[in-house]
C-alpha cells in the first residue's frame, strides 16, 4: 500500500463518517447537536493526528515503516469505530 492512497483512505473515512454527523443532525434536530459538533471536531482531530503520523514516519528500516503505516491504518479504523458508537449512542 503506497503513502497516496493511507492519506485518501483517511481522507474518505473522515469524509464519510462527518456526512453521517450532519446527516444525523439534519434528522434529528431535536437532540444535542452540541454533541454532534465535538464528533466532528474528534473526527477532525484523529484525522490531522494520523496525517501527522503518515508524513512522518520512522525511517530506521523498510520493516518499521511498513509496521508504522500497518498501525496508523489499524488505528484508523479503530478511532473511526469509537466514533461511530459515540453516534450510534447519540440516537438513542
Amino acid at each position: 500500500m503506497n503513502l497516496r492512497v493511507i492519506k485518501k483512505d483517511i481522507e474518505f473515512l473522515i469524509g464519510d463518517f462527518v456526512e453521517d454527523c450532519l446527516l444525523f443532525a439534519m434528522l434529528h434536530p431535536d437532540k444535542d447537536l452540541t454533541k454532534v459538533e465535538q464528533l466532528i471536531e474528534k473526527a477532525g482531530d484523529l484525522a490531522d493526528g494520523l496525517f501527522y503520523r503518515v508524513n512522518h514516519p520512522d525511517k530506521s528500516s523498510k520493516k518499521a515503516i511498513k509496521a508504522h503505516y500497518k498501525a496508523v491504518g489499524h488505528d484508523l479504523i479503530k478511532g473511526l469505530d469509537g466514533l461511530c458508537e459515540e453516534l450510534s449512542a447519540l440516537a438513542k
